[in-house]
């Protein structure tokens, strides 16, 4: 895993721990909307996190799901 992979792993692990939600939780609310075929799994996004694989469309549902939104800042 390189050191990006891993910042961004563990930004997005530090927002969802503040926020007082679990992955299992975040998981079986995004589960909700979707479909039978297209559900996931905690360790499946865990995966996808730890190996800097995460959809941006995952990120931002997780972002919403937890009170926030993914925003660009022009530096």
């Amino acid at each position: 895993m390189s050191t990006t992979d891993n910042s961004i792993r563990n930004e997005i692990k530090s927002y969802i721990a503040a926020s007082g939600w679990s992955l299992v939780d975040i998981v079986a609310k995004m589960n909700d909307s979707r479909p039978a075929d297209e559900q996931t799994t905690p360790q499946n996004i865990s995966n996808k996190l730890t190996r800097g694989t995460i959809k941006y469309s995952e990120v931002k549902e997780i972002a919403e799901i937890i009170g926030f939104k993914v925003v660009w800042v022009k530096e």
